[in-house]
């Protein structure tokens, strides 16, 4: 569980997930496409088929507060689109 770090449930990866069966979890920086497919099988019992990987810089963010100008970063990270095998799915919401 140290390489998938959160899955990403947005309207677009819902949307994905249903179409094409792809779905997408924040995972380590460190982590490769083979760990991350099977960190991913091992996890949700499922066949992967391709993993697409992408990393993500942080942003620089300012606040307008009363105290002043906050300046901030947010963090670096990358994302993981999984394909899996056509007749599987993941369930996020199982456990809830």
């Amino acid at each position: 569980m140290d390489i998938l770090i959160k899955p990403i449930v947005t309207e677009k990866m819902t949307d994905q997930s249903e179409k094409l069966n792809r779905y997408g979890f924040v995972v380590d920086k460190n982590a490769n496409k083979v760990e991350i497919k099977q960190a991913v099988e091992e996890l949700y019992d499922v066949s992967v088929t391709s993993v697409n990987t992408m990393r993500y810089a942080g942003k620089s963010k300012v606040r307008f507060t009363k105290s002043g100008v906050q300046s901030g970063r947010t963090s670096a990270f990358k994302k993981a689109i999984v394909t899996i095998a056509e007749g599987e799915a993941i369930d996020f919401y199982s456990n809830i």
